[in-house]
């Protein structure tokens, strides 16, 4: 082995790029939309939490989600407080987190500010009165753990009671940037 730096491979342009365009900022100080921006580089899973609230099912579509603990079996969503669903969920003594596939946009929209939700749905629910939609890739149903106060968002954190998965095959639905997609090993 030798020294020589000649034969060690040239960087791609591009890492010389992002450093040139790169911007620094205090997350208090500057404007939202450029942490929504820079948080939106960390790719993210989607999924539609739901539960019965006291007019009937509810659902929201979130990318909060994630995994606390495996013992015991924990998971997390953040919802805003600021949204009118915030308190049912809140509140709640149970909720299911849907993982979508990447065939489920529709899903993904239903679930939206200004989406259909539940109408006109099929759904089943759970023994514990939660409503859930049939077909996603993966979903988990809980029981309330925990609930924290976190700036404008709530963490809500539920204690899995079951899973339910879908087949080896499911891709799942991705965000990122602010676009929808998938991943797909290869």
């Amino acid at each position: 082995m030798t020294n020589d730096k000649t034969n060690l491979p040239k960087l791609p342009d591009v890492t010389l790029d992002r450093l040139a365009d790169a911007i620094t900022f205090q997350p208090s100080t500057a404007q939202g939309r450029q942490l929504r921006d820079a948080l939106g580089r960390f790719a993210t899973g989607v999924t539609v939490i739901t539960a019965q609230g006291p007019g009937g099912p509810v659902g929201m579509t979130v990318n909060s989600f994630a995994s606390v603990s495996l013992e015991p079996p924990l998971i997390m969503w953040c919802p805003a407080r600021a949204s009118s669903r915030h308190d049912i969920f809140a509140q709640a003594q149970g909720w299911s987190a849907h993982i979508l596939g990447v065939e489920q946009l529709d899903v993904c929209l239903r679930f939206t500010r200004g989406g259909a939700g539940f109408e006109g749905l099929a759904t089943d629910i759970t023994p514990e009165g939660v409503p859930v939609i049939p077909g996603t890739a993966a979903r988990f149903d809980c029981a309330r753990y925990a609930c924290h106060a976190a700036g404008d968002h709530s963490v809500l954190i539920g204690q899995v009671l079951r899973v339910t998965t879908g087949g080896p095959d499911d891709h799942p639905l991705v965000f990122a940037a602010g676009k929808f997609g998938s991943f797909e090993s290869g």
